[in-house]
């Protein structure tokens, strides 16, 4: 019979924090103001231990301080501190006049034992995208690459949901997380990490730092069995989650979704401008609830238009990978957490999202995806 955790006492846990001195003022970290976002739930523990950027490196051993003392308290069987460089009420810095050249710290990269990642990513919400990104990745999976799926929609996360996923992520003996595993894909999403419907107040460094612990701190493959392919769910838009993944990410390409309306479209360019100025290639766009199939005839009835998202696949020189119509399959698969590779696989969404994944297995390269040798997947 499985046993519930208890929520650890707050005050238990603010009494173990404030005893960890800040090396700046000496106070303890609640005294000194440096504890937000403090989230308890069943036998897990975690907060946000903001600092000014200069000062980072400085408190790298106070971070671990604060999670061993919070895993020391009673009833917390998982502790999670997330150190970000961001000081609040500070005022905001000037920008710099040019680009600084990358260092060793600075340089993108990608996480360990990933061979290639790519970016599904919209200018703006309500298109589809993490539909696309859940469902373009378990077709990569059924076409037999070892495939992860990461969501970065920090204040949007809608993974669990769309994999049917429950529970949280463990920690392994090199206190990286472990993927949860559905379909045939390893995935992880802040979502897994706060109750469902608990809002993320959260600013853009807090995100952005949280973001890129899910990608360096999980362990997503391993020497042996590297994870071939790593699909990135982008929040939608052009903000500082999107602009620190593009920088300090090594992308292989990034998908681009869109409705075919011209209001989503004026978005798609905006997108194709920020990936263009972080030098990352456009592996192509979908254009999403492109018709509905008359359930009569079957003849498309174009309820947004169509062919809107083609039109600027070839104005910003990108390959335009196909249209997904309006499925109530493919929305029925998503709200009960199966992707549509699994719930209908011979349905034509899923055909759809094989063809769409082939065309970006065929335009990666240097990772020599579509030169592997196929694996049989049986999705459950």
């Amino acid at each position: 019979m499985a046993t519930t955790l208890p929520i650890p006492d707050r005050a238990a846990v603010l009494k173990a924090l404030d005893a960890i001195l800040d090396p700046v003022s000496g106070q303890g970290l609640v005294a000194a103001g440096l504890v937000h976002g403090l989230a308890l739930r069943p036998g897990r523990a975690g907060f946000m231990l903001e600092v000014p950027p200069e000062d980072a490196a400085r408190y790298q051993p106070v971070r671990d301080a604060a999670e061993a003392a919070l895993g020391a308290v009673d009833g917390v069987t998982q502790a999670q501190v997330v150190l970000t460089a961001a000081s609040p009420g500070a005022p905001p810095r000037a920008p710099a006049p040019a680009a600084a050249p990358r260092t060793a710290a600075t340089a993108p990269m990608k996480p360990a034992h990933v061979r290639q990642v790519i970016a599904v990513a919209s200018g703006k919400g309500g298109v589809g995208k993490s539909t696309v990104a859940v469902n373009l990745a378990a077709a990569f999976a059924a076409m037999g690459y070892r495939t992860g799926v990461l969501d970065a929609d920090v204040y949007g996360p809608s993974l669990p949901r769309m994999l049917g996923l429950g529970g949280e992520p463990k920690v392994g003996p090199d206190k990286k997380l472990i993927p949860l595993e559905a379909f045939g894909l390893k995935a992880v999403s802040i979502g897994l990490l706060v109750k469902e419907g608990a809002p993320m107040i959260w600013r853009g460094p807090m995100a952005s730092s949280a973001i890129t612990q899910l990608l360096n701190d999980v362990a997503w493959g391993t020497e042996d069995e590297p994870l071939d392919l790593l699909v990135i769910d982008m929040p939608p838009g052009t903000g500082d989650v999107q602009l620190t993944l593009a920088q300090r990410v090594t992308l292989d390409g990034a998908v681009i979704v869109s409705t075919p309306q011209e209001v989503a479209l004026i978005d798609v360019r905006r997108g194709a401008a920020m990936f263009a100025k972080t030098a990352t290639p456009i592996l192509g766009v979908v254009e999403n609830m492109a018709y509905f199939p008359d359930p009569t005839t079957g003849a498309p009835i174009e309820i947004f238009g169509r062919g809107g998202a083609r039109g600027v696949a070839e104005e910003i020189g990108a390959p335009f990978l196909g249209e997904i119509p309006i499925d109530i399959a493919l929305r029925q698969s998503g709200d009960g957490g199966t992707p549509i590779l699994a719930a209908a696989p011979d349905g034509p969404s899923a055909r759809v999202f094989i063809e769409i994944a082939a065309k970006v297995a065929a335009r990666l390269k240097d990772g020599g995806l579509s030169k592997r040798p196929p694996r049989i997947v049986i999705l459950d």
